[in-house]
């Protein structure tokens, strides 16, 4: 074996801490592990010298007699190490590498019975009206989860018992094994995984400590709530296990599309059907909005088609600053499609009046473009 100064080989300085050359050697030792390089003799001979150093330098009297007195020092500073002294030595260290626990049957014990652990979260859709989010409303939401078992309380086993450590693994979970070089671990199948065994198991959750449950819960939505929000429903997700906490319920909520109205930011648009003659001279129409109420809006004189007419404090409130909205009414021009003989002559005597020719201004299209197709001129 090399008489390589130890601290050169593990690249550390003679002042490193505990923890600094333990970190050095974990580095070596998967670098040069005969796992990871198969059939390499140099790796294999890097793999032992670096375990040498870590041997002499992890020991504190060990590493006081080598830094006094070098290789020279006691026969424990320089000794010959095989793969079996290494890999019985620092079984911490690769059962670390390899997923935790130690080596065969010994090493570090898990808890010695159940551990709680939370709950998952529970995520679910539901859909509303545009008008359940306008105005607000309650939904009642069933969906399904995990419960603490009623019978056991959630502790997963009968009354007045308890748990006793896995014979097989002894705690561990997991039992390491070794076939040369090579290590690998298995979880234990008498505990699966566990490290202990509960000896009478609750019959009615069979010692998982939950039970399955179909729930109903009424559920508020809030007014001014946008398409594809999510609402917190705290503690109504799934049980944890062993007593752990509970999650949380997720709902998403999907608004459907209304006939009548659309909603823009904070915005409640709708499109209102007036005659020409009424946009021409102006007037009152009677609207109904989405909650019901009645609205009367007031057409201008010689509003165009398009045109937007605002009704403040009308349309979604905000959820954050808790203001409302504007309900916008979009003005239409209502074309009748069947006139009577007096209307059509009227109207041909508009035309005549106004001429069937377009116009400069905003009225060219209107008057040149659609009474020309209407009256067939």
């Amino acid at each position: 074996m090399s008489k390589r100064d130890f601290y050169d080989i593990l690249g550390v300085k003679k002042t490193a801490s505990e923890a600094e050359i333990k970190a050095a050697y974990r580095k070596l030792a998967m670098q040069y592990h005969p796992d990871r390089n198969p059939g390499d003799k140099a790796a294999e001979e890097k793999f032992k010298e670096a375990a040498q150093a870590y041997e002499v330098l992890s020991d504190k009297e060990k590493r006081q007699k080598y830094d006094q007195f070098g290789h020279a020092g006691p026969q424990s500073a320089g000794q010959q190490m095989d793969m079996d002294d290494i890999f019985a030595n620092f079984g911490d260290i690769f059962g670390a590498m390899f997923g935790g626990g130690a080596t065969g049957s010994t090493g570090r014990r898990r808890a010695s019975g159940p551990q709680p652990q939370a709950g998952r979260d529970r995520h679910i859709e539901i859909s509303v009206t545009l008008k359940d989010t306008y105005t607000g409303t309650v939904k009642e939401v069933s969906y399904n989860h995990l419960i603490t078992c009623a019978t056991c309380h959630g502790k997963g086993m009968k009354a007045g018992t308890g748990t006793e450590t896995c014979s097989q693994c002894k705690g561990a979970g997991e039992q390491h094994y070794q076939q040369g070089f090579f290590m690998y671990a298995q979880t234990c199948s008498k505990c699966n995984g566990q490290g202990y065994i509960i000896k009478s198991p609750c019959p009615t959750c069979g010692g998982r400590s939950r039970a399955q449950q179909f729930s109903k819960i009424s559920v508020n939505i809030p007014a001014g709530i946008n398409h594809r929000s999510e609402l917190r429903i705290p503690s109504k997700g799934d049980a944890g296990v062993f007593g752990g906490p509970t999650g949380d319920l997720y709902i998403r909520v999907n608004v459907e599309p209304d006939a009548n109205f659309k909603r823009v930011g904070d915005s409640l648009e709708c499109r209102v059907l007036a005659t020409y003659p009424q946009l021409v001279f102006g007037c009152q129409l009677e609207i109904t909005n989405l909650d019901g109420e009645k609205l009367t809006v007031k057409i201008p004189k010689g509003c165009q088609p398009g045109e937007q007419i605002q009704i403040a404090g009308k349309g979604f409130k905000n959820l954050k600053s808790k203001v409302h909205g504007n309900l916008v009414v979009i003005s239409q021009c209502h074309v009748p499609k069947k006139l009577s003989e007096t209307a059509k002559t009227t109207l041909k005597a508009y035309a005549d009046e106004i001429g069937n020719e377009p116009v400069k201004g905003s009225d060219a299209g209107f008057i040149g473009g659609l009474f020309k197709k209407f009256l067939g001129l």
